[in-house]
């Protein structure tokens, strides 16, 4: 169970740096993966999804710290989340010939590993 609330503590503060960062830089951090903000719209946009949705995450997996009861699901959400991210990003990756996109590879490298962590964890839980 500790591992298990470690992983949830650390994908807490990726999710919540990552979070504040669109949050309060949304075109410094959309450039990274190639994206343009060329609309006040787009860019509430991307403040709202990339950002809100990431620090809802967080607050979810905070709240799952405080109460064991929310352990399972947390685990449950993030290993569906993240091999959902991975397997979409995957198809875009061949959709769009992107062999060479280097900010999704390494995205997509950290969404399996976090899928696979995320299922550990719950796995290790099954045995208590």
């Amino acid at each position: 169970m500790l591992s298990a609330r470690i992983f949830l503590a650390v994908q807490a503060l990726i999710l919540a740096g990552f979070g504040l960062a669109y949050l309060v830089k949304p075109h410094e951090l959309a450039n990274l993966s190639g994206m343009l903000l060329m609309a006040p719209a787009a860019i509430t946009d991307v403040r709202a999804y990339y950002g809100g949705l990431q620090l809802g995450l967080a607050a979810y997996l905070l709240l799952a710290l405080a109460r064991l009861d929310l352990l399972r699901p947390a685990l449950s959400l993030l290993v569906l989340l993240y091999a959902a991210l991975a397997l979409t990003r995957m198809a875009g990756l061949w959709l769009d010939g992107g062999a060479q996109q280097t900010f999704n590879l390494y995205a997509m490298l950290f969404e399996v590993v976090s899928a696979g962590l995320a299922f550990w964890c719950l796995r290790g839980l099954g045995r208590n």
